[in-house]
């Protein structure tokens, strides 16, 4: 039995030459790799993986996330809908929000949509939250 953290080089290298995991390129080599990473994953739920299946995992968990980062557009959203995410992540009421908007009127019109996120608001909400402020633009 292989001991926990130490690979085994020569049943990782079958496994590489097996499935040729490479730089992706294309959406049919995700598509491949991808399968291979969801297949390794039934696996480990019904046994522990060994450390070069492990190695693969993990190897190949990262090359898909490297092509997806490269490809994928991230879903645009509007000043608004970064506030109101961000208010739900952190429970907020917009009650917690006077403070940065100045008052429960104003506080009350922009989580409604009835008005925009000034500049002064934008550069509130991004010291409030740890964010630039081009989220709120």
């Amino acid at each position: 039995m292989a001991q926990v953290g130490i690979l085994d080089e020569r049943k990782y290298g079958r496994l590489l030459g097996r499935h040729r995991p490479r730089i992706v390129r294309s959406d049919e080599e995700f598509d491949r790799l991808a399968a291979e990473l969801e297949r390794l994953d039934g696996v480990e739920e019904q046994r522990e993986l060994d450390p070069e299946e492990r190695e693969l995992q993990a190897l190949l968990a990262h090359l898909c996330t490297e092509y997806e980062d490269r490809t994928v557009e991230p879903p645009s959203s509007t000043p608004l809908e970064v506030l109101q995410f961000l208010m739900e992540q952190n429970q907020l009421r917009p009650a917690d929000m006077i403070g940065v908007f100045g008052s429960r009127s104003v506080a009350s019109l922009v989580l409604s949509g009835k008005r925009g996120i000034s500049k002064e608001h934008a550069r509130r909400l991004a010291a409030r939250f740890r964010l630039s402020v081009e989220a709120f633009i």
